[in-house]
């Protein structure tokens, strides 16, 4: 297996792309090397086998959907407060719609992991050290509840987004600001 790491993001970024445009049936070694332009049989070089590499497009995936360093580094950088949460949660849901790749691709994952075992417990352990990472953060930050509200919070920010990135014209007479307004309103302690 080859090493060069700026090559395997390069190939793991692409699969992304394919997995967001064809769906997880459309996910070859091929399609891969020709969406990142690299000579045929590079991605079956850096991956052993399909398995492999939809595990580390699950982990990619969510590097590429996390918050940006500074805010994760400085949780206490701004005052916590209902407001602050609803700020937070709309710049979240702006990279979600705004770079739909990624978050297609995940939910492609999430209905390949339903049919393979490896992928599932992958995927879980993935998605389950992001919300304790979520909770963590928001405790450390002085947020406004608790475990139990990030978790609402998340739950109803994911089905915001399934709807916007798979059919938009579902909630077409309601914005994001407006959904995610209510969520912090009813989830968050006063």
């Amino acid at each position: 297996m080859r090493q060069n790491p700026e090559r395997r993001t390069a190939l793991t970024d692409a699969a992304i792309t394919v997995l967001a445009r064809e769906g997880a049936r459309g996910l070859t070694y091929r399609a891969v090397d020709v969406e990142a332009d690299v000579p045929p049989g590079t991605t079956s070089n850096y991956f052993r086998n399909r398995d492999q590499l939809l595990g580390e497009v699950g982990v990619r995936v969510h590097e590429r959907l996390s918050a940006p360093a500074d805010v994760m580094a400085n949780p206490q950088a701004e005052s916590p407060s209902h407001n602050r949460v609803g700020v937070l949660l709309g710049e979240l849901m702006g990279r979600l719609t705004a770079h739909r790749e990624p978050y297609l691709a995940l939910l492609e994952l999430r209905l390949e992991a339903t049919r393979r075992p490896d992928l599932s417990a992958e995927l879980t352990k993935t998605i389950r050290e992001g919300i304790d990472m979520s909770v963590d953060w928001h405790i450390a930050a002085g947020m406004p509840g608790g475990r139990p509200e990030v978790l609402l919070m998340y739950l109803a920010l994911t089905g915001l987004t399934v709807e916007r990135l798979t059919l938009p014209e579902v909630l077409a007479d309601v914005t994001d600001e407006e959904v995610i307004r209510i969520i912090v309103d009813r989830v968050l302690p006063s």
